[in-house]
């Protein structure tokens, strides 16, 4: 089967607005070590996310809980985990054309959100269930 794929659509007012995004799912051996080492921070950053596994709340509440820590990160901890979120992540540059789809340039998303919006639907595609207030598409 192959990986997953999905289209995102930026709705919101800005200069991103109507810009098409698409974003694939690693690949398996990417997504395992990008969650053991994103797991292995937040909870050297947060000792008691690890309770959330530990007492039965499975990866869903680890996650939720992981996404509330990733602000008490270092930042150096962060950063290429959060880089590494962003290579799943193309741009259809033409309307007109959907089926030309390219890596992404830095001038590419010209709004913070967008990335926000952006790194919480490759946690979707990833989990298979989204963050409470970040759908976008």
């Amino acid at each position: 089967m192959p990986r997953k794929e999905i289209d995102v659509r930026i709705t919101d007012e800005g200069r991103d607005k109507g810009k098409v995004f698409h974003l694939q799912e690693m690949d398996a051996d990417q997504a395992e070590w990008w969650a053991i080492r994103t797991i292995s921070a937040l909870v050297r950053a947060n000792p008691d996310l690890a309770s959330s596994y530990i007492e039965g709340r499975g990866m869903a509440a680890l996650a939720m809980a992981g996404v509330q820590a990733l602000m008490m990160l270092d930042p150096i901890d962060a950063k290429p985990l959060l880089d590494q979120m962003m290579e799943c992540v193309s741009i259809k540059p033409d309307p007109k054309n959907p089926n030309i789809i390219r890596k992404l340039l830095p001038n590419d998303i010209e709004e913070i959100m967008t990335r926000v919006k952006l790194r919480s639907e490759v946690f979707t595609l990833h989990t298979g269930f989204s963050l409470p207030g970040n759908r976008s598409t």
